[in-house]
Parts: C-alpha cells; structure tokens; sequence
C-alpha cells in the first residue's frame, strides 16, 4: 500500500465554492449554505486541498448559544472521511470560537450517527443533553420532505 500525503489548509467558504459542494448533501442543503454564508456572527469553513476545492465544511455561530460557539453543518466529503479531515476542520473552528474570544464549543450530532459521535469524544467534546431537530432534504424524486431526529447535544471547553 502506497501512502501520500496531500497538504491541506482551512478557509473561509465563499459563494463561489458552494456548486463544489454537492457532495455536502441535496439541493436543499446546498442553497442553505447560500444563506449561511450571509449570516452575521457566522464563520463558515472550507478544507481544500492544493486544487483550492473544498473536501470538508462546516460552520460557526459565535450568537447562537450565549457563551459558546456553536459548531453545525460539518461535513467531510464521503470518499475521503476517516483520513483527519473532519478532525482539521474541527480544530479550526474551535480556533474561530477562541478568536471570539469564547471558551465553550457546542454541536449536535444525530443519534444515528455513532461514527461522528466517537471522533468528537475523541476531541474531547462530552454530551450533556438530547433535542429534537429537523429540516427539509431531497428524497429521491426530489420532493421536499420534512426530516426528523434526535440529537445528542456535546460541548467543551476550550483552553
């Protein structure tokens, strides 16, 4: 097995990189990111490669939760997670909190997804709490569907 190393770097996403950014999900999804870009209080991240495309994004709301920075929407491109991306992209964004000059990272995570539940333990996020959340999404056809979870509400404090 042959093993290269691609050198990464993080920054901000742009309004022109969300057509890249179907991978990230359904239509639905991706004119979302259109209006998180727009938000005050928001740092939406990109991680690319030297070709500039993003592989891994997610943002940050410095608002949402008094005292924290509230990390949503991460996500890595399928065929290149569980190689660090996630993990990248992850310290950057606590690194966007810290400059706010806040001490506490909070996210979500579907309880469905235990993958994504382990890498943030292994970062040291703990959970503390359960909500509801849902959202639009694409089904198959297309058609706009309502999607409903349950999540597991993790934080940590940032030193």
């Amino acid at each position: 097995m042959t093993t290269i190393r691609v050198p990464l770097h993080v920054r901000d996403l742009t309004p022109a990189d969300v057509p890249a950014c179907t991978w990230s999900g359904g239509r639905l999804h991706v004119a979302q990111l259109h209006a998180q870009l727009a938000r005050p209080n928001v740092d939406y991240l990109a991680v690319c490669p030297p070709s500039d495309s993003p592989v891994a994004i997610g943002g940050v709301d410095h608002a949402a939760k008094p005292g924290a920075g509230l990390l949503f929407q991460l996500a890595v491109m399928p065929a290149l997670q569980s190689c660090g991306i996630g993990t990248i992209l992850i310290h950057a964004a606590e690194d966007r909190i810290r400059r706010q000059a806040l001490s506490v990272a909070e996210l979500s995570v579907e309880q469905d997804n235990p993958r994504a539940q382990k890498l943030y333990e292994r970062l040291g996020y703990r959970a503390y709490g359960t909500e509801q959340d849902g959202w639009h999404e694409d089904d198959p056809d297309g058609t706009a569907v309502w999607h409903e979870t349950v999540c597991t509400v993790m934080r940590k404090e940032l030193l």
